[in-house]
């Protein structure tokens, strides 16, 4: 089963991080016992000095070089990733995608409407380049701009009730989709290092979101634990 995980910062890391792609590469080794790749057409991640993707520092020597993949970027979203993922899903062979998209789009390109357009054409898009493509999607998490910015707050939970609705209107027996539960007990305060990148708690929250759903809907792996 190969695994492509789509996102912004939270998802691609930044130098020293170990990053939710290592907590859910370990949470697959020991459920699935190695039937498994991840695939994607980057392995970088972003070098904060640099300004550019250039680091492969990653804070877990143990997170095998060729588990790296990825397709995510430091400011990227919707936006960006709709055009793209076809291409990736056939370049990768790609049975399963990871997305979490939606916080950099809210926050910079696109109001909460449009935003559900390009989540939509992302699965048209993987659809189109896999058929029998399964999405797990999570929904925009707890971050400090919704603190404190009310209309960007009202905007995020109005962009994850479309999301909900995408899921609900386009799911299929082919290609199941999947709305993952926003991470049981996320507190910005202590699961991010600035408010809304996750450090070490936060990645074993956003990894546990995605594994227990694929182990709830799916009977995929099993209930998440953290490993380290």
């Amino acid at each position: 089963m190969r695994f492509l995980l789509v996102g912004d910062s939270m998802t691609i890391g930044r130098a020293g991080d170990f990053t939710w792609r290592f907590r859910m590469w370990q949470h697959l080794e020991a459920t699935l016992g190695g039937g498994f790749a991840f695939v994607g057409p980057r392995t970088e991640l972003y070098d904060t000095e640099a300004g550019a993707p250039l680091s492969y520092a990653y804070g877990a020597p143990s997170f095998p070089a060729g588990a790296r993949a990825h397709l995510a970027g430091w400011g990227e979203g919707w936006l960006h990733m709709a055009p793209v993922i076809a291409d990736a899903v056939t370049g990768t062979r790609a049975d399963v995608l990871l997305v979490s998209l939606g916080l950099i789009d809210l926050g910079f390109y696109t109001d909460s409407a449009q935003t559900a357009r390009n989540a939509r054409a992302f699965i048209a898009a993987a659809r189109a380049a896999n058929p029998r493509i399964r999405i797990v999607l999570l929904p925009v998490i707890p971050n400090v701009r919704a603190e404190s910015d009310a209309p960007f707050a009202a905007e995020c939970e109005r962009f994850n009730e479309l999301l909900a609705k995408a899921v609900a209107d386009l799911d299929e027996a082919a290609s199941p989709l999947l709305l993952a539960s926003r991470p049981t007990g996320y507190d910005i305060h202590t699961d991010t290092y600035d408010g809304t990148h996750p450090g070490p708690s936060g990645e074993h929250k956003l990894a546990a979101a995605f594994a227990d759903a694929m182990h709830q809907a799916w009977g995929l792996g099993g209930p998440y634990t953290p490993h380290g």
